[in-house]
């Protein structure tokens, strides 16, 4: 019996999403220091939507299936939309996760968060910028 669910199979076998965005708005990455993964997200946004999603994933099954989930639950959704994303939204994605897996949901998610704050400072400061330099 195999411990993994069909979905993450899928995933694992055919990870969606995976390559690295060299133009890319924004980037998140983390990892995990209790077991040695690390997920790096990049984001492309248009008009506060995520236009296009990738990520590099250095890990188990388990991290590689979470990172392609939450790449296709990001995908063409708002910035907000995709700020709600939640480990469980992921382990339901995939049909479950072992138990010892679990932590890996957090990965993807965490990574994918922090490309979006990235994005949004980067833009608020640009934003600022311009206004400065407007007022001359």
């Amino acid at each position: 019996m195999n411990i993994y669910s069909k979905e993450v199979m899928e995933h694992l076998m055919n990870p969606q999403n995976a390559h690295r965005m060299p133009d890319a708005d924004a980037e998140g990455s983390v990892g995990d220091p209790s077991c040695g993964d690390s997920v790096r997200v990049f984001i492309k946004v248009k008009d506060d939507w995520i236009e296009d999603i990738s990520y590099l994933v250095f890990g188990c099954c388990g991290s590689i299936a979470t990172s392609s989930a939450t790449s296709v639950l990001a995908k063409g959704k708002t910035l907000d939309e995709a700020l709600r994303i939640t480990e469980d939204d992921i382990i339901d994605a995939l049909n479950g996760l072992p138990d010892q897996k679990i932590h890996c949901s957090n990965l993807g998610v965490s990574a994918l968060q922090k490309a979006i704050n990235n994005y949004l400072v980067k833009v608020e400061k640009d934003n600022s910028n311009e206004n400065s330099h407007s007022g001359r």
